[in-house]
């Protein structure tokens, strides 16, 4: 018998709708819902343990996979199998598990696991949209304990018109790509790339999104009623000693205030803050530090935080001694490594990224195959964050999730003013050498200098700044922070990274870890990133002012032919022969792709030495080589025979025709050596397809003057002797050769 399914309908407008359902499906799950577009179908499981784990935070995993039978396709590769999480998976988990987090108890530490996969899928609908509402939904069914329901929606804007999760399709003719994720009374993370809009464009769009929001939180309520809704799980909650606290604050609190107040570079606070830790140690007996050690240094913790924030809210002080919408120091330098074919150092206060540029051809794309998208990237960007790049040593173990969204972020930022018409595939590649403060918003400055550096034409520059904010609801009073410290991030209320050029944004990502964040502290942090941003680009144009006007000598020069479509197999040759002979000889990389609107052949040729790629393209030129009738060819004798010669065009080398014998003068030529040899240039007519041997011929003949008293006769090709007729007749005797003797007289048969 099927189960009882509960389910709710969400109206998206255009006759498009979600329905989340429960009951049916994963009932074992302390939580479960199948939410479906269209075709598109996702199944959210939640599970939390019931004893708490020994650490002390929320062990939250956030997993998310698109599973290929969704589709109807098999994995690639050599196993058929789903293993690791690709890129988009793990940019889809990110978003989710950036808003689902803030919203546990901060001693809730119940490992928890969210579980979200996409079993159906629709090429007009993307899941990565559906995806947090899935695991909203989930966890409202269960007995977690959870501080309100969230969701996230995709906003567009397609012809001045906001739309709600837009297709793929409408994304590709979009100014806004960006995924809004929301509480009903607070916005709590934005992600996404843009045109270059204004502030106040995204704030409407943020404004859009949370009302749609609004309405899927509504219909979460709605199933969770139907269901019936649990009671709120019991757990270990930590226990709480005011009189500690009290003296840990009596200790510790004015001397935490005038270490942050000495404005001292990192390492020196850290150092301060350290001693300052082991004083208020020192203050409780080795019997209480055991019995007490979480307790005392979670105290500590508090007291330290809540100095330096007040500091800020109190003095407009900063820990590093800045006002609140100063940028530290910068220093940039382009051109720093001499083997690649771009490179810049970007350097802001401690924190310092080296970016590097290589380009290439169609062959080096970044091949995406997902179930829910196929495709390939022509630009990518990968970060690197080392240990040593925050004075750690700890294990390096692959890319991590961190990296993959960091270097995201800064290739959206930076691939809309990248040029269609790019002839290359460019890789860029931050690696992270100083970390305190914003690193991928340093990747993408470096990265802007090392595309310039590289003669990678460059719409406009862009410029990226990390803001931060720290804000008192009591009192009312708040700071929005401008180009914020790694501390700043951790003690603030929010992390808001905006990139873009002097005329708008290109992409941006912010975390809000406070309610009820308004409006308009949203648009005064837009426009002192404004400030910031246009300040930051001044140091990159000081450094660089244009891209450079080609690449850089040992880099590799790319030209692109369009070549017909009957001409692609020519080009490669018999098993690929003409093409790889050619790459040797001319030490170029040659790659030959069939565009598929139109048939053509796109032919792409890389190369360090002009010479050899010219040389490629002249062959190409020679491939594709068509005489016209009537025109005239320089040629070179290149064979004798003893009816004539071949003749190379040497407009066109490796292309030859036949000059008969007829056709090499006016009087008639008994040896083809008598007038030609080997080697000789000259030039010939191009006469067009004989209509009876339906072969090309040329004629060196129809360029010479006629001898004095020539009379036209027949050519042999036409049925008649041809030859010299001055004086008349046939130099052997003349007459009909119409059945008759052909050395003279008419011999008519009876």
């Amino acid at each position: 018998m099927i189960p009882e399914a509960f389910q709710e309908v969400i109206d998206l407008g255009d006759g498009r709708e979600i329905s989340i359902e429960t009951g049916k499906l994963a009932k074992q799950a302390h939580g479960s819902v199948v939410v479906r577009s269209g075709n598109c179908m996702l199944l959210c499981t939640v599970v939390s343990n019931y004893k708490a784990s020994d650490l002390d935070f929320l062990p939250l995993t956030v997993d998310y996979r698109e599973k290929f039978h969704a589709s109807g396709r098999y994995p690639g590769g050599f196993f058929k199998r789903e293993a690791r999480p690709s890129t988009g998976e793990i940019l889809v988990m990110r978003l989710v598990d950036r808003v689902l987090r803030p919203l546990f108890p901060k001693n809730y530490h119940c490992e928890t696991q969210v579980m979200i996969q996409l079993m159906s899928h629709d090429d007009d609908v993307m899941p990565d949209a559906m995806a947090g509402l899935a695991a909203s939904a989930a966890i409202q069914l269960s007995d977690f304990p959870f501080e309100c329901p969230i969701s996230e929606v995709r906003v567009g804007r397609v012809d001045g018109e906001f739309i709600i999760n837009p297709t793929r399709t409408q994304l590709e003719s979009s100014d806004i790509d960006m995924i809004v994720g929301a509480s009903e009374d607070s916005v709590m993370m934005v992600e996404g790339e843009m045109d270059e809009i204004s502030e106040e464009d995204m704030t409407e769009a943020i404004k859009f999104a949370h009302e749609a929001v609004k309405v899927q939180i509504a219909a979460q309520n709605r199933l969770a009623d139907k269901a019936g809704r649990k009671e709120v799980r019991e757990y270990e909650i930590e226990e709480e000693n005011e009189a500690v606290e009290k003296k840990i604050r009596d200790i510790a609190y004015d001397k935490a205030y005038a270490i942050a107040k000495a404005g001292s570079a990192k390492q020196e606070r850290s150092a301060a803050f350290s001693e300052l830790k082991e004083e208020v140690l020192a203050a409780f007996s080795e019997e209480e530090q055991e019995e007490l050690g979480d307790l005392i240094k979670k105290y500590y913790y508090k007291v330290e935080k809540e100095a330096v924030r007040n500091l800020t809210l109190d003095e407009q002080i900063r820990l590093d001694g800045r006002k609140t919408d100063e940028i530290r120091p910068i220093w940039c330098e382009v051109d720093y490594l001499p083997s690649t074919h771009g490179s810049a150092i970007f350097t802001r206060g401690e924190t310092q990224a080296l970016a590097t540029v290589t380009l290439g051809t169609s062959r080096e794309a970044n091949i995406i195959d997902m179930p829910s998208f196929e495709g390939e990237e022509r630009f990518y960007l990968h970060y690197n964050f080392p240990p040593f790049s925050t004075g750690e040593a700890r294990p390096i173990r692959g890319t991590s999730r961190r990296e993959i969204g960091h270097g995201n972020l800064a290739q959206r930022a930076l691939s809309r003013q990248v040029p269609e018409d790019c002839p290359y595939t460019v890789r860029v590649v931050s690696e992270v050498l100083e970390s305190n403060g914003s690193s991928s918003m340093a990747t993408v400055c470096a990265g802007t200098m090392a595309l310039m550096d590289a003669g990678v034409k460059l719409r406009k520059p862009v410029s990226g700044i990390a803001m931060g904010l720290i804000s008192d609801p009591e009192s009312g009073k708040y700071a929005v922070l401008s180009d914020i410290l790694g501390d700043e991030d951790h003690l603030g209320d929010m992390d808001f990274k905006v990139t873009g050029t002097a005329d708008g944004i290109t992409a941006c990502q912010m975390d809000i870890k406070i309610k009820g964040l308004s409006y308009e502290i949203l648009i005064k942090a837009l426009k002192q990133a404004r400030d910031g941003r246009l300040h930051i680009l001044s140091k990159l144009t000081d450094t660089i002012a244009a891209p450079a006007e080609d690449v850089k000598p040992h880099a590799p020069k790319m030209v692109t032919r369009i070549i017909p479509n009957e001409y692609i197999g020519a080009v490669i040759g018999k098993g690929g022969e003409v093409i790889q002979e050619l790459q040797k000889e001319t030490g170029t990389t040659i790659v030959i792709n069939e565009d598929p609107a139109t048939g053509e052949g796109i032919v792409e040729i890389l190369g360090t030495d002009q010479g050899g790629i010219d040389k490629v393209l002249a062959k190409i030129d020679s491939i594709m080589f068509t005489p016209e009738e009537g025109s005239v060819y320089e040629v070179k004798v290149i064979k004798m025979l003893d009816f004539g010669a071949v003749v190379e065009y040497l407009d066109a080398p490796g292309n030859e025709i036949l000059l008969h014998v007829s056709e090499l003068a006016w009087e008639r030529t008994e040896n083809v050596e008598d007038v030609l040899s080997m080697g000789d240039v000259f030039d010939v007519k191009y006469m067009g397809i004989d209509p009876r041997t339906r072969k090309e011929r040329v004629s060196r003949r129809a360029l010479l003057p006629k001898p004095e008293g020539w009379e036209e006769r027949p050519s042999r090709r036409d049925g008649g002797r041809g030859g010299d007729r001055r004086g008349g007749g046939d130099r052997r005797g003349g007459g009909d050769r119409r059945g008759g003797d052909r050395r003279g007289g008419n011999r008519r048969r009876d």
